[in-house]
């Protein structure tokens, strides 16, 4: 422990919230460093070596933009690897831009990942960041990290439950005495949300638009329950039937509609979990609520759905996107805590 505390002195631990959408790095001792897209922009030269053009919010801009020899690649798919080469390079990237060489002694990282990765996903995320630099790789499970992040009370004996939204999972957790009692992950989240929107523009106005329109849509005018204001955007895209561009006036009620389904999945996995909560807890659970974390908890109008829909409170943490990060970040300056909670094998 001791020999560890030296290390310590000469390293800038930090912890890393892996995500589907956005990678947010945190320095112990520093804060938040890092919150960009989990984007990697590459060109393929003909010899078919890879050179990475670009990384984070650079690479995002190019999503749908790039010319045959330019690919923009997201290597995180539903919270887990699906470009390993990819992956570890990104990850370096953002060590390196973190460290910029000021030390010589390699970082301790923890990863917050969901809670259903497989040991075969957990090992391919460990070698990542070892390959990428790492002297130790903990894995912290993200209901967990979001729950500390968003300043519950894990460590007593008490009910905390925590709904974190990514873009690629949804993880939900009942957090009692430092230790994840029940938890669910689903991989349906801020992607599935995106796609949603995508799929009813299609299918009811010809329309196609990409992924990134409707993350704006999403974002600007997206609801879960009826606004109070109606909003609209003028959505523009190419029409399906004409092959030529078009736009349409795209309704807060129509978003509305185009998510619902896919809002209904979150709320049956939130009900999976209530199900089987033991009493005692579920009490505690009644009493404080609900926390929404992740990016997801931004939509407008979630936490009234979640509520009427289970008659319980329901709350949006604080900062809700950098919840599973700072939860990570919290533990890396308590190691006998982060020794209990998380996998470093």
């Amino acid at each position: 422990m001791f020999f560890d505390k030296l290390i310590g002195l000469f390293s800038s631990d930090i912890a890393i919230d892996l995500g589907t959408a956005n990678t947010v790095v945190i320095v112990r001792g520093q804060g938040i460093a890092i919150n960009e897209p989990s984007v990697v922009a590459i060109q393929r030269d003909p010899s078919g070596r890879n050179r990475i053009l670009a990384v984070g919010h650079e690479a995002k801009e190019m999503v749908g933009k790039t010319p045959g020899n330019i690919v923009a690649i997201r290597p995180m798919r539903d919270g887990v690897i699906a470009d390993f080469e990819m992956t570890e390079r990104m990850i370096r990237y953002f060590i390196e831009k973190v460290h910029r060489r000021k030390t010589f002694v390699r970082p301790r990282i923890v990863v917050g990942v969901p809670y259903g990765v497989t040991q075969v996903e957990r090992k391919a995320i460990k070698e990542s960041a070892m390959s990428a630099g790492a002297r130790e790789v903990y894995l912290i499970e993200e209901p967990m990290a979001a729950a500390i992040g968003a300043g519950l009370p894990v460590k007593e004996p008490r009910g905390s439950l925590v709904v974190d939204i990514g873009g690629g999972t949804t993880e939900i957790g009942v957090v009692s005495l430092g230790g994840l009692v029940i938890s669910k992950s689903i991989r349906v989240a801020g992607d599935k949300l995106d796609m949603a929107i995508v799929d009813y523009i299609k299918r009811k106005h010809n329309l196609l638009i990409g992924e990134r329109v409707a993350e704006e849509i999403k974002i600007q005018i997206g609801n879960a329950v009826a606004p109070k204001e109606q909003l609209s955007m003028f959505v523009k895209g190419r029409d399906q039937i004409t092959g030529l561009l078009a736009g349409i006036e795209f309704t807060s009620d129509d978003a509305r509609e185009a998510l619902q389904d896919t809002l209904k999945d979150i709320l049956s996995a939130l009900k999976d979990v209530l199900e089987v909560t033991p009493p005692d807890l579920a009490g505690d659970i009644v009493e404080n609520g609900v926390i929404l974390a992740g990016g997801g908890a931004l939509l407008k109008g979630l936490d009234k759905f979640l509520s009427e829909a289970t008659r319980l409170p329901v709350y949006v943490a604080e900062e809700p996107l950098l919840a599973v990060a700072k939860g990570a970040g919290r533990v890396l300056e308590e190691i006998d805590f982060l020794q209990q909670i998380a996998y470093d094998s």
